[in-house]
């Protein structure tokens, strides 16, 4: 049986509020969390991701007390991340109603923690958050992709492919490629950072950063991409998910319609 591709908007959370910019920058209010999020239950959304952008920067762990009030409105999978750091904080994401977490910077700064988490609640609640950029000029990586923390404010010199390969084999179970470059663009995924993951890694990948429209979405999938994640063009009303999985049904892939 095929499995159908996942169509994931995205609530980047700072200071309690949805916000959305492009490149990681100009971040504009994009409404409040809970009732976007269920409005996109409601709209058909296979998934939700979470993402408390500021927490990693400002040392401090995600904010609960969303996690909580979205869950009690969803009841479709959501994935939490920002500021997760041990197993305990993992703990407390799920026992606040999330269903998997994602980590990024912490698992950068100390990759043991991809194990201990799958270790202690196995890989599948597991998602890598790459945020990961071309490599700019004074940076070489072999495959021209760099890995960045702190939601895309420091570089690492970390190549983005390698590091997937690297996490799937501590543990995680899904990877989220967070294009820093298309982000925010509206121009399309980054198709080829998709296809030299995919190349490399079996794990499910979702695609996020640059969409502008349902053909983008099936771009993603033909490039490797099992999910495609978006937020702005959601937020804002430029596509409907009807209207990505109608143009993806179309298209001869399978989606939950």
């Amino acid at each position: 049986m095929t499995v159908a591709v996942r169509v994931i908007p995205c609530l980047d959370v700072r200071g309690g509020r949805v916000v959305k910019g492009v490149n990681f920058k100009n971040l504009h209010d994009a409404g409040d969390p809970v009732e976007l999020a269920a409005r996109y239950g409601v709209e058909g959304a296979d998934e939700l991701t979470f993402l408390d952008i500021s927490a990693s920067t400002e040392q401090r762990g995600t904010l609960l007390s969303i996690v909580r009030r979205t869950a009690e409105e969803v009841f479709i999978p959501l994935t939490v991340g920002g500021g997760v750091r041990s197993v305990d904080d993992v703990s407390a994401l799920l026992a606040a109603g999330a269903d998997k977490v994602s980590i990024n910077t912490s698992a950068v700064r100390r990759p043991e923690l991809i194990t201990e988490i799958a270790d202690t609640f196995g890989n599948q609640v597991i998602t890598l958050s790459l945020d990961a950029r071309r490599a700019p000029g004074d940076t070489q990586t072999e495959s021209g992709f760099e890995v960045t923390t702190h939601g895309g404010k420091q570089g690492t010199h970390i190549d983005a492919v390698q590091w997937c390969e690297r996490a799937v084999e501590l543990g995680a179970g899904e990877i989220l490629i967070n294009s820093m470059d298309a982000d925010g663009t509206k121009d399309g995924f980054d198709t080829e950072m998709i296809q030299a993951i995919r190349s490399r890694v079996s794990v499910p990948l979702i695609a996020s950063g640059g969409a502008g429209k349902a053909e983008h979405f099936v771009d993603a999938v033909r490039a490797g991409a099992n999910a495609a994640l978006a937020a702005s063009v959601f937020h804002y009303g430029d596509l409907t998910i009807r209207e990505v999985k109608a143009v993806m049904y179309t298209a001869g892939i399978e989606v939950r319609l």
